[in-house]
């Protein structure tokens, strides 16, 4: 039942071929990304990661849709020394954004909302709703940089087992909390070659309560017309969390992108 989640997702971007339109037209561009490492022996790890990125581009919008998972188990040794393997990472993420096109070029109004569920992380899950305005401050032939900011609100839960505190003494185990918030975005796109590209983005919400920053830097290299391989280092940092929790998360990921 660990799985069944991720599974489902896994099963879904298999089938995002049914999402496609005719490529000439490029109404509808689908990416599915999948990796798994599971070793065995004297150490057994599983680790699976899946995600879609579907793409709607239309006259006056063009509309991004998201699903990403990933889960991990690890073989733990515990004061008796037996071994079991215990889940140590389970992380789901939707979000969706619609940019509404603008006369100047490369530039548009945005609304975007997105949910993460966070078994591990600083808070047990976390939802936010904005809406800004969005410009492309570099656009050359290989590479191209894009801007974004603008206010939302982001709703958030405590993990069950936090030793946050309010002002008045009472835990925040299990309690939600909500507040406006300022969101900014940077995104970089750098075609190295035809068949290397390299992406970074950066992403900030900020609040009086915290502020999270998260960082993707990825190198992707063709192998044929439609599969890519993905190297990435995730890097999510919060400024404020429980003393039981580490403030700065990172995750490398070797996965295969397909693309149509």
């Amino acid at each position: 039942m660990k799985l069944k989640l991720l599974s489902v997702l896994v099963a879904a971007s298999a089938a995002t071929n049914a999402f496609a339109a005719d490529a000439d037209q490029k109404t509808w561009e689908v990416t599915s990304e999948l990796g798994a490492i599971i070793t065995s022996g004297n150490t057994e790890t599983t680790t699976l990661k899946g995600g879609i990125k579907v793409q709607h581009n239309l006259e006056h919008w063009n509309n991004e849709y998201k699903l990403d998972g990933i889960y991990k188990e690890d073989e733990v040794e515990d004061a008796n020394g037996d071994k079991n393997k215990q889940r140590t990472n389970e992380k789901y993420s939707i979000s969706a954004q619609g940019n509404y096109k603008l006369n100047e070029d490369h530039s548009h109004l945005f609304i975007y909302g997105s949910h993460v569920s966070d078994y591990f992380g600083a808070y047990r899950s976390e939802s936010v709703i904005s809406a800004g305005y969005g410009l492309r401050l570099l656009n050359e032939k290989t590479m191209w940089l894009s801007a974004e900011v603008g206010p939302g609100y982001k709703y958030f839960e405590y993990p069950d087992d936090s030793s946050e505190i309010d002002d008045n003494g009472n835990s925040l185990a299990g309690e939600f909390e909500g507040e406006v918030i300022a969101l900014g975005k940077l995104d970089y796109n750098w075609q190295i070659s035809e068949s290397a590209r390299f992406t970074q983005l950066v992403a900030v919400e900020y609040g009086d309560t915290n502020t999270k920053t998260r960082s993707e830097t990825a190198l992707l290299a063709k192998i044929n017309g439609s599969l890519q391989m993905k190297v990435a280092f995730n890097v999510t940092n919060n400024s404020d969390v429980a003393d039981d929790k580490e403030s700065t998360d990172t995750e490398t990921s070797f996965t295969l992108v397909y693309s149509f």
